[in-house]
């Protein structure tokens, strides 16, 4: 059923990078929700596989000394939902997660193969974008952290060396606090299915909670790798808080996404609804954040 080579497993982190070095033709599996589906297909005939699911330091969310949310790439779906951190601190990251398959995906799924499968519709990764966090890349010259929009590289390509593994996710502080945000996903089924976009964004207010301090939005599907929408946030950033400013700010992602035409969307649809869910994500999560959207 499964056309293996050899499956190796590791026991620390620094273990793994060792069999990376040693086999380096091996490839990384931590749940396999998607390696051992490819391997079942022929995609992957034949592979060596270097196995990270026991490791357990690569797992759990907590708060590092700097304040910063640490998610470790072994963390499944179910338990960043369920995560007191991230219910107080980003619960839509929680929620963002918790659209991604079926149960039983979400048990094994993780956030590191989420994100280091590279793929546009990966349901975790604009909400990241949006938060602006960071990567953590463990290898043999050492740690590493990188902005998560430039681990992104191409369309199911990512800035992985070679025998480096991701070991975790942070969100800084200053990404996180006093931000409130929402996440919108769209696709033909409302369960089990693949977005055929998904729309993030986040905003922090002034203290009166008329003006919008700051804001980002970011998408996933409406390009070859997810994407923010910077000429959006530029038009909105300082602007009152008031249904005129949600408008520009929805026409303005029309500056910087490229959505195509698929067999799951054309793409003149993905536009129109790129506007509509960035328009609906902003309001929501100016009302999260205490703010009152007058006509």
């Amino acid at each position: 059923m499964y056309d293996i080579k050899a499956l190796y497993e590791a026991e620390s982190i620094p273990d793994a990078v060792r069999l990376l070095q040693e086999h380096p033709e091996a490839q990384i599996i931590a749940g396999g929700s998607d390696v051992l589906v490819q391997i079942r297909e022929g995609k992957r005939a034949g592979a060596e596989l270097v196995s990270i699911y026991g490791i357990d330091e690569m797992r759990g969310v907590c708060l590092d000394g700097e304040g910063a949310i640490r998610i470790g790439s072994l963390t499944s779906f179910s338990h960043i939902a369920a995560s007191p951190v991230i219910r107080e601190h980003i619960p839509v990251l929680g929620e963002a997660v918790s659209l991604v398959g079926g149960p039983q995906i979400r048990n094994i799924g993780t956030i590191g193969g989420n994100t280091c499968n590279g793929v546009t519709s990966a349901d975790s990764a604009s909400t990241l974008f949006a938060w602006d966090a960071e990567v953590e890349l463990t290898g043999p010259e050492g740690i590493r952290r990188i902005p998560i929009r430039e681990f992104y590289i191409r369309a199911g390509k990512v800035d992985l060396k070679p025998a480096e593994l991701q070991t975790a996710i942070l969100i800084p502080k200053k990404a996180y606090e006093g931000y409130h945000g929402n996440y919108i996903k769209y696709a033909m089924r409302e369960a089990m299915d693949i977005a055929n976009l998904g729309c993030s964004v986040n905003v922090s207010l002034t203290g009166d909670k008329k003006t919008i301090r700051d804001v980002r939005i970011a998408y996933g599907v409406a390009g070859p790798i997810p994407m923010r929408a910077e000429t959006a946030e530029k038009t909105a950033r300082g602007r009152e808080v008031n249904p005129e400013t949600v408008k520009a700010f929805a026409r303005a992602v029309l500056e910087d996404i490229h959505p195509r035409d698929s067999w799951r969307a054309a793409k003149a649809f993905r536009e129109h609804i790129a506007v509509e869910m960035a328009k609906r994500a902003l309001t929501t999560s100016i009302t999260l954040a205490g703010g009152e959207i007058r006509e």
